[in-house]
């Protein structure tokens, strides 16, 4: 991707906040943006967000929607009251139209349902103005169900039980799709 590069290379203020409490998706986002020539600061929470922000305010903002101890709706609002011209990329693992609205109402550029890829983030971020281009190979329905399913079962900590009532399945058809291997 030599232009995405050129336009990154070509920007004076490299710097960006990633703020995810998901620490394999933090972790693994910040190395590529890194490696795509960010400054990457990153935070697992709105208060180590906003610990961020009072050192400096980056150019460039990847939020997580929801958060352990609020919503990146607010570290939003905190970044556009002292930088207007920062560009800021909502990321959500429970994607709905009313927070796609309400996230960029707050003032991000683009909304990307989880687990995004670090090129359609990359792209979200520099995007001046037309329509984003479909994705080359999109995710699969079984592979986007398969994700769901395991970030619903990370988040229960691994009960079984209690991820099928959250996901209103039977106990025993979500032991059966954990055993398989992930679709492609």
């Amino acid at each position: 991707m030599p232009e995405t590069e050129a336009r990154i290379a070509a920007l004076a203020d490299r710097t960006l906040l990633l703020l995810d409490d998901d620490n394999a998706l933090r972790t693994r986002l910040g190395r590529a943006l890194e490696g795509r020539g960010f400054e990457v600061v990153t935070a697992a929470s709105v208060a180590e967000a906003r610990e961020a922000l009072r050192a400096s305010v980056p150019a460039f903002a990847v939020l997580d929607m929801r958060l352990e101890d609020g919503n990146g709706l607010k570290v939003v609002e905190a970044i556009r009251e002292r930088r207007d011209d920062a560009r800021i990329v909502m990321l959500t693992g429970y994607g709905a139209i009313a927070t796609a609205v309400a996230a960029v109402k707050a003032g991000a550029v683009d909304y990307l349902q989880k687990p995004a890829d670090a090129d359609d983030v990359v792209k979200a971020l520099l995007m001046t103005g037309e329509a984003p281009e479909p994705p080359d190979n999109p995710m699969s329905a079984d592979r986007v169900r398969w994700e769901h399913i395991q970030r619903v079962y990370e988040l229960c900590d691994h009960n079984v039980s209690e991820t099928a009532r959250r996901l209103g399945m039977h106990r025993r058809t979500l032991q059966r799709i954990l055993a398989k291997r992930a679709p492609r």
